[in-house]
């Protein structure tokens, strides 16, 4: 490693373990999982109840929201609180959709590595509001 200037620091080096915490998530040999540091605060987060702690909540969600079936079309309630002029009224809609999120992300899928002797099936869908 010296040879290509590169170090590593003991304090910082992790050995033999069957997953290692990589930007929020850890990974392993069977595909990367969302922290469930993260996923506990995300599910504890309380009701926001104004637009800067919805922001709050939804930064960090969007960090993991690979692991969430349909993401964006579940914040949508919550998006349309963040448009420009958009008085603050936390609907019923709104509260289902932060609670789905949250127990998405608590039913969270272990992303795995493609095999690529297996055949694929890609699917794609369309949507009018989400991407």
């Amino acid at each position: 490693m010296r040879k290509h200037k590169l170090y590593a620091n003991l304090k910082k080096c992790i050995f033999g373990a069957s997953e290692i915490p990589v930007l929020g998530c850890l990974v392993g040999k069977n595909g990367v999982r969302p922290d469930p540091g993260k996923v506990s605060v995300i599910n504890e987060w309380p009701t926001p109840s104004n637009v800067k702690e919805l922001r709050q909540f939804l930064g960090l969600a969007t960090y993991l929201c690979k692991y969430v079936s349909n993401y964006a079309g579940k914040i949508r309630p919550l998006s349309q609180l963040l448009k420009k002029d958009a008085a603050w009224v936390w609907t019923a809609d709104c509260q289902q959709a932060f609670d789905a999120v949250k127990q998405g992300l608590t039913e969270a899928p272990i992303l795995a590595v493609a095999d690529q002797d297996r055949p694929f099936h890609v699917v794609c869908d369309a949507s009018d509001f989400a991407i």
